[in-house]
């Protein structure tokens, strides 16, 4: 039976300094001054518009994405959260985390994001070699990047993310370890550790970059992997490691929860329980028209037919290490779990997938090739 599952809030800030080669979401170089106050004002407009989809429930985390969020003062952070409180109740312990970039300009800002409300912050530090952050695009150096994350315990800031990439052009193995061991060095809570891909409508496609061979991608997978192991992490999904501190917001989407999405291009999922429907909405993605009071707010919007959610719900859910509750699948698409049973034995004989007792389960070999037990489920 259809029941509705946890609810969090995803904003957008679409701005950057300038768009890396690699990035393929919606952000835009900053040319003039920031329309902070008016973006704010559009945001809670937003978020008054998308209310009815709360359904009563009050918000279990909070993701303020990017762009880069920290080119917004803390005070128009504190204005944002301010309005989200007073539209929409906070479970106690809300987890609220806010993107922000390692550069020394966002630093200056980190205590003033935290006095906001702001409890994780998700740093996108990529790489703490110079000629590989020159690679990527991005603007600060790894002298910044490490000054940047061993202040945040300073600040009061004990609970944040590392964002890192491997498989950069001309990486070696060596070179990706290295960056691991650095950041390994400042006891992050939370690593985001993945591997760099090469997506349409990005510079890197139209001129893609010479990446290390598959041989040498997989010892850098291999290699890292033992390494957080050693170091006290566990990995409890594709791509993220933790000690303990694993991310509230990101869990809520790969367990198949609910989400509100406001701000230029955002994305939302809201399960109707009264039409016993599923339905994804996206919001006006060119900043200037999102925020033209002229133009509707919502871009589009479509229902997860029946027919998709079997992949929908196994998309997110067996990227979890640790799988999923099969009964949630009943009570989160509202489907019976009948529907499964032809894939799920094919992932079962092909050793992709196991049942540990009532959870859904990739074996590690399931991991290792996710796409084609993913497959099973199109």
């Amino acid at each position: 039976m259809l029941q509705l599952p946890p609810l969090s809030l995803y904003i957008h800030i679409p701005w950057c300094v300038r768009k890396c080669p690699y990035c393929d979401f919606n952000s835009h170089a900053q040319r003039d001054e920031l329309p902070e106050q008016a973006y704010v004002q559009r945001l809670l407009a937003d978020l008054e518009a998308e209310l009815a989809g709360a359904q009563g429930r009050p918000l279990s985390s909070i993701f303020i994405g990017g762009g880069t969020p920290s080119l917004f003062s803390a005070q128009a952070i504190q204005q944002l959260l301010d309005g989200v409180r007073a539209r929409i109740s906070l479970q106690p312990g809300c987890e609220i985390t806010m993107e922000a970039n390692p550069g020394t300009f966002e630093q200056a800002r980190f205590a003033g994001y935290a006095e906001a409300g702001v409890n994780r912050l998700s740093v996108g530090v990529q790489s703490l070699n110079a000629e590989h952050l020159q690679a990527l695009g991005r603007i600060h150096n790894p002298e910044e990047a490490l000054a940047a994350l061993a202040c945040l315990p300073q600040l009061g800031i004990d609970n944040f993310n590392v964002d890192l990439m491997h498989g950069l052009p001309g990486q070696t193995i060596e070179q990706a370890l290295t960056d691991l061991r650095q950041a390994l060095a400042l006891a992050p809570p939370h690593l985001s550790w993945y591997q760099l891909t090469i997506e349409p409508n990005t510079e890197f496609y139209s001129r893609p970059p010479r990446l290390p061979e598959d041989e040498t991608l997989w010892d850098i997978q291999e290699q890292g992997h033992a390494l957080l192991e050693a170091a006290g992490y566990r990995q409890y999904e594709t791509s993220a490691y933790a000690k303990g501190r694993q991310a509230q917001h990101n869990l809520n989407y790969w367990q198949f929860g609910d989400y509100l999405g406001i701000g230029a291009g955002a994305h939302g999922k809201v399960t109707w329980l009264n039409q016993g429907r599923i339905e994804r909405r996206w919001k006006t993605r060119m900043p200037q028209h999102y925020l033209d009071p002229a133009r509707l707010l919502v871009a589009g919007s479509q229902e997860v037919t029946a027919e998709e959610l079997p992949f929908e719900f196994m998309m997110n859910a067996l990227r979890l290490v640790e799988g999923v509750p099969r009964k949630w699948f009943e009570q989160r698409t509202g489907l019976s779990l009948s529907v499964l049973s032809t894939q799920v034995e094919l992932g079962q004989n092909r050793q992709l997938l196991e049942m540990n007792g009532a959870v859904f389960k990739p074996t590690p070999l399931g991991r290792r090739y996710l796409n084609d037990l993913l497959e099973l489920f199109i």
